[in-house]
């Protein structure tokens, strides 16, 4: 037994997105989306309206509507929406691709300069404790000449 067909819709603000399919997933891969619409609340059931009647018609096929742009006029739409919403995504997806490979250079120069850092604080620490030493060792012997200055007075 064939699967019940329902009416799903969706708008971008000047056109709106109909197609008869069995199920959610089924709408959005029709028109061509990954992002899950429903769950954003850009898309949703219908069960009468424009393009409800055109999209039973044509299983499977998105119809597009008019609101904006072509107010009213109603027919099949182009496969060139849906692989814009694609190709948009493919782009976006590049793009959160080329931010991870700055983020990840960043890293890399913000470890090596703390590494850096590190190294150079570990060196001046040694000079640090090096001249603490070197001033004990002075002060003792100028402590003993000054302890035998004042035994000679």
């Amino acid at each position: 037994m064939p699967a019940r067909l329902k009416v799903f819709t969706w708008s971008d603000g000047f056109h709106a997105f109909t197609v008869a399919a069995s199920s959610r997933p089924k709408a959005l891969e029709a028109w061509g989306v990954e992002q899950d619409l429903f769950k954003t609340g850009l898309a949703k059931e219908i069960t009468s309206g424009e393009g409800h009647d055109a999209a039973l018609a044509a299983p499977g096929d998105v119809i597009e509507t008019g609101l904006a742009v072509d107010i009213g006029k109603t027919g099949k739409a182009e496969k060139t929406a849906a692989k814009s919403l694609k190709s948009d995504k493919a782009v976006r997806k590049r793009e959160v691709e080329r931010l991870e490979a700055k983020r990840d250079t960043l890293d890399a120069r913000h470890s090596e300069a703390i590494e850096a850092l590190r190294h150079e604080a570990g060196r001046i620490e040694k000079r640090i404790d090096d001249a603490e030493s070197d001033y004990a060792t002075a002060l003792r012997a100028l402590e003993a000449k000054l302890k035998a200055a004042r035994k000679a007075l």
